[in-house]
């Protein structure tokens, strides 16, 4: 392209609150980097430049200037303005040149870890846009006191106290002792602070898991159906992941321990199977306990929901059970405050404890840390016992009236499954209805619809069980009884034109 043309095709916006002299610099950078204006190639006179776009000398000046500084330009008074032969930013050239490349090449250059990470058999969901009705592990933001946590935060802004550096990597320590105080009264874990890791999430406590307590092909047991974001942490720290059936009593342990005796790790969700809700007996907990201490395997609880258990109190954790120090505990904030916070927890054995700490370390340094000491004042004023209590009961209604709401209007195709607590309820197929048919048709007219079958569908070549029955996960929590009513009215409405 000849250079006149080049300046000719240059747009300025002037209602742009970026200076002109900024986006002229930005043209003429852009048109080096992609190979429009060659090396040695003369820029026009900066008067040339005034009359075709009808700018001042002084912008001109500018722009070449920045270009000149940055060493894209070469020039001296009396000689003219060229484009730099030997351009400081050829490294640069080549990255633009690469977004042209077909996508197969790009791919290539992706490292086979990277691949696991973004394969579509290990990836998770994640909420896009406003609340709509039936979407799962979404708590009511409406119930949460953000006037108080507002105020505690405000409070650590204003007197930050010297804790703005950098932390320790495990956390804030008045939010570990106060956790672990939590934990030892509602869920009967036993641990010191020290113990305790915070992470930015459970969904990052699942990974450094994965990646550490795991070799490539080494096997590890996860339930089925499971979980998404502990399949897609395990698949992208290339395990060997080997689906367990569960019934009534949770994971069939015994089926475990005759398929897979060489599993290095035990992913398990004890207090409220994910996704079907069954609560694992005594009986099996012991049996797994058992198994892990006798075959050198971790057991891994996520404890994902476990405040919310309606009609009675919280059951003890796995983890109280453990004698060998063979379960790590994994713990989040997220479904009893908000999910933007990113607040989650490891509970770990203390011959784990050094090793993963410095893993954290290497990821993200800490998770931030105001969030964490607002959180320790929510909890040592009172504010987070009330909040889970407030809700607890809340919710607890919130399911009832899915159920009724169910039974009446869906009782001939759906039936509910366990409802002993949480913020979503399982819900299985009477007859064969087609899961995908059904989600698109409730896209359609509002409703986020999550299918069973997501939860069954494991990354990897495993021996794994007959699939299940088909049906869905309904999220109750964030709606009213109103919205439930009406929602699951809907509903029926979508099940009885989708049979016809």
């Amino acid at each position: 392209m000849h250079i006149s043309q080049m300046i000719a095709g240059i747009v300025l916006d002037r209602k742009s609150v970026q200076p002109l002299y900024r986006q002229l610099y930005a043209e003429i950078r852009r048109a080096i980097l992609v190979g429009q204006m060659l090396p040695g190639m003369q820029l026009p006179p900066s008067r040339e430049f005034c009359q075709v776009l009808s700018i001042s000398r002084q912008t001109v000046l500018n722009a070449y200037d920045q270009l000149l500084a940055e060493g894209y330009l070469r020039g001296s008074v009396g000689q003219g303005t060229f484009v730099n032969e030997d351009l400081p930013a050829i490294a640069e050239r080549s990255k633009a040149q690469l977004t042209n490349l077909p996508a197969t090449q790009v791919m290539g250059r992706i490292s086979k870890r990277g691949l696991q990470h973004i394969d579509p058999r290990g990836s998770t969901r994640f909420h896009q846009g406003s609340v709509r009705a039936f979407r799962v592990s979404m708590p009511d933001l409406d119930l949460f006191p953000f006037d108080i946590w507002a105020r505690l935060e405000a409070r650590h802004c204003r007197h930050p106290k010297g804790q703005l550096g950098y932390g320790d990597p495990a956390g804030h320590l008045a939010l570990r002792e106060l956790l672990a105080v939590y934990l030892k009264a509602a869920r009967g874990v036993n641990c010191a602070p020290e113990q305790i890791l915070i992470t930015s999430g459970s969904q990052q406590a699942l990974y450094l898991l994965s990646t550490m307590l795991l070799d490539p092909g080494e096997k590890t047991v996860v339930e089925h159906p499971c979980y998404r974001g502990t399949t897609a942490a395990l698949h992208a720290a290339q395990a060997d992941i080997c689906a367990v059936p569960v019934d009534d009593e949770g994971m069939d342990v015994a089926y475990a321990a005759m398929h897979y005796p060489d599993a290095k790790v035990a992913f398990v969700t004890p207090s409220h199977q994910m996704p079907l809700g069954m609560t694992m007996s005594l009986q099996r907990r012991m049996a797994l306990l058992e198994w892990a201490q006798a075959n050198a395997v971790w057991i891994v609880e996520d404890d994902y929901d476990s405040e919310y258990r309606f009609g009675s109190s919280p059951l003890a954790s796995l983890q109280s059970l453990d004698t060998h120090q063979s379960v790590i505990y994994v713990g989040t904030l997220s479904k009893v405050l908000f999910p933007g916070l990113r607040l989650g927890y490891l509970v770990l054995p203390e011959k784990l404890l050094e090793p993963m700490i410095q893993a954290k370390a290497v990821i993200d340094k800490h998770t931030s840390i105001m969030p964490q000491m607002t959180l320790a004042d929510f909890i040592a004023e009172g504010h987070f016992g009330r909040h889970i209590k407030r809700t607890r009961k809340v919710y607890a209604e919130r399911q009832a009236c899915l159920v009724s709401c169910l039974e009446k209007e869906l009782g001939d195709e759906l039936l509910c499954g366990a409802q002993d607590g949480g913020l979503d309820l399982a819900v299985h197929f009477k007859m064969a209805f087609d899961e995908e048919q059904i989600i698109e048709a409730g896209q359609e007219i509002g409703l986020e619809l999550r299918g069973l079958g997501h939860y069954a569908d494991v990354p990897g070549k495993t021996n794994r069980p007959a699939e299940s029955h088909g049906g869905l996960l309904l999220g109750f929590a964030s709606l009213t009884c109103a919205e439930i009513e009406h929602s699951v009215s809907e509903l029926a409405t979508l099940f009885k034109v989708t049979a016809l």
